[in-house]
Parts: structure tokens; C-alpha cells; sequence
């Protein structure tokens, strides 16, 4: 057996851990946020989507869809990765992996694959409770598809920057609830920032969630706010940049070595 397959085995170990551990209590990790999102597109799209009217052309509840699932996408994947890898520090696990003979790299992206499976199982199931709310059509599949797949990536990695930081049980979740939720809410799930003052709406485009849910809503709608080529390219800069901090901090040890 050579070093490629050992490799790969190690990988695929540390994946199947990941995905076996929300996907065994899928009623605390995959039907919570159906549910959230469900009483989203009832309160918000039967009850007041009716009075807001149209928006961008369309429905209010088909306007908000793509970016409820987004939403989903994102709280999911994240929470997913922080929560497994400050678990793996938490019970000191995570160093018999770090002094085995398998690269950082590979650990990296088993953690990875839990949170993108989580990510896209909930989103999948989402959209699905969509279909009860709403009567849609996908404009691009494979565009959907991907926006999906990076962004529980991106947020896979963010999450596991969370999880190295953090040296509490507390700390896992100060991110999400300041940073994460605020962002996301400000991400245009709920407007158009067409609708915003000038000045808002160049201080919305520092909000890089805008470009996922955009580039998303473009997926299934075909309208965006932002040029969908500066949206992919701004994604995949942000997964770059996270993914060689994510392996930098593996390879140093920080907030894992004492």
C-alpha cells in the first residue's frame, strides 16, 4: 500500500466520523433549522409577503426562498465543524491525529466534508419545505448547485478557525450569534438593497454573505444585486485565504499545542 492510499483511507476515516456524527441525531442537526425556516416562510412570506408586495418583479415568499436555504446552508456547515473540532480539542483527540504520520492537509478536509455534508443535507431538506411555500423553477441548476457547495465550504473552514480559537464551550458560539447572524440578516435575505440609500448600499457590499445570497437567489431566480462574476470570484478569494489560514494554523499548532 502506498502513501496516496493510506492517505485516502485517513481521509476518508475522518469523514465518514464527521458525517456519522450529525447524521446519527439528524432530529437536533438537520430538522431544527427546517423547522426555523418553515415559520420563516410562513410568518414572513403567507402572512406579510402579501402586504410587502412584489420585489424585484417577483412574489415576496419566491424573493426570500433562495436566501432562507442559504441561510440554512450557512448556520448549518459552520456550526458543524466548530462544534466537532472544539469536541475533538475538548477530549484531546485531535492530537493523536496531529502526531500521526497523516498531513494536515487530509485532516483538514475530513473536518471539511462533515461540514459540507451537513451543510448541503440541510439545505436539500429546506428546499424541499420550500416547495410546500412556494411554486419555483431552477434558472441554473449547476449554478445553484455550486453557490451550495462553496459556500458550506467557506463556511466549513470559517468554522474551524472558530473551533482552533476557541477555549470554551461559550466561545463556540459568541461568533455565531455577534458576527454570523448579523451578517446573514444583512445579506439581503429579506430586500433587495436596491431598495437601500446610496451610502447603504455601498456599505452593504463589504458584507461578503451578500454575494452568496445573490449569486444563489441568480441560481434560482436569474435576478442579482451584484454582478455574478465579481460574486464567485469574491467566494472563491475568501475560500483561498480561509483554507491557507486553516492549514497554517494546523501546521503551528496554535490554540492546540500547549
Amino acid at each position: 500500500m502506498n502513501q496516496l492510499q493510506k492517505y485516502w483511507i485517513a481521509y476518508i476515516t475522518i469523514a465518514r466520523k464527521e458525517v456519522l456524527r450529525f447524521s446519527r441525531i439528524w432530529v437536533q442537526t438537520i430538522v431544527p433549522p427546517v423547522i426555523t425556516v418553515a415559520l420563516y416562510f410562513l410568518i414572513f412570506g403567507n402572512l406579510i409577503g402579501g402586504r410587502i408586495g412584489k420585489m424585484d418583479g417577483m412574489n415576496y415568499i419566491d424573493f426570500i426562498m433562495p436566501g432562507l436555504i442559504m441561510m440554512s446552508i450557512i448556520t448549518s456547515s459552520y456550526a458543524n465543524v466548530v462544534s466537532s473540532f472544539y469536541g475533538a480539542k475538548f477530549s484531546r483527540h485531535i492530537e493523536e491525529m496531529l502526531v500521526s504520520p497523516i498531513p494536515n492537509v487530509v485532516i483538514l478536509l475530513g473536518f471539511l466534508t462533515g461540514g459540507i455534508a451537513r451543510g448541503l443535507s440541510v439545505g436539500i431538506a429546506v428546499t424541499i419545505v420550500a416547495m410546500f411555500f412556494t411554486s419555483f423553477s431552477i434558472h441554473s441548476p449547476l449554478l445553484v448547485f455550486s453557490v451550495a457547495l462553496l459556500t458550506a465550504l467557506l463556511f466549513s473552514l470559517a468554522g474551524l478557525i472558530n473551533g482552533v480559537y476557541a477555549t470554551s464551550f461559550d466561545d463556540v458560539s459568541i461568533i455565531p450569534t455577534f458576527v454570523l447572524t448579523p451578517l446573514t440578516y444583512l445579506g439581503g435575505i429579506f430586500y433587495s438593497i436596491q431598495l437601500l440609500p446610496e451610502f447603504w448600499q455601498n456599505a452593504s457590499l463589504i458584507n461578503p454573505i451578500l454575494y452568496m445570497i445573490n449569486s444563489f437567489r441568480f441560481g434560482f431566480l436569474g435576478v442579482s444585486d451584484i454582478d455574478l462574476t465579481v460574486a464567485l470570484s469574491i467566494i472563491t478569494l475568501f475560500i483561498v485565504v480561509l483554507f491557507t489560514a486553516c492549514l497554517s494554523l494546523l501546521n503551528r499548532g496554535i490554540g492546540i499545542r500547549s
